[in-house]
């Protein structure tokens, strides 16, 4: 995290923002390798096998971490989005609620960003096209 020219408010908004999607993505992940009895039922009703649920809660706790680790947080963000896009699709094939369902997803990738834009003075330069140097 470059906090040269972060303000304490900036910091702790990213950290908050930060702590809603690691913390949702720990409990999806672990929920889905202890395999509650809705959790599986949920994740059958969007067309995924039994066999795949312990693979999915694995990948998404990868990408948590990796997305609390400031050091791979882009990565981890890189990975989360892909994520969040198969969450779409899948909640799209099964004709979802939109607000509720299929939108959740974008609300947390919105969350992720916007806590990387808020902490890194260096991607908010790279965003905006300056010089990262």
């Amino acid at each position: 995290m470059d906090k040269t020219n972060s303000s304490k408010g900036r910091i702790w908004a990213a950290r908050i923002m930060s702590a809603i999607v690691i913390l949702f993505m720990l409990f999806d992940g672990i929920s889905k390798l202890i395999k509650p009895e809705p959790v599986v039922e949920g994740t059958l009703k969007l067309g995924f096998a039994q066999h795949h649920i312990a693979l999915i809660g694995v990948l998404a706790l990868i990408s948590a971490v990796l997305f609390a680790v400031p050091r791979t947080s882009f990565l981890g963000a890189l990975l989360l989005t892909g994520f969040f896009g198969g969450a779409m699709a899948a909640n799209f094939r099964v004709d979802a609620p939109l607000f509720g369902n299929i939108l959740f997803p974008v609300y947390l990738a919105v969350l992720a960003w916007g806590a990387l834009w808020l902490r890194n003075d260096s991607f908010r330069r790279l965003l905006s096209g300056r010089s990262v140097r």
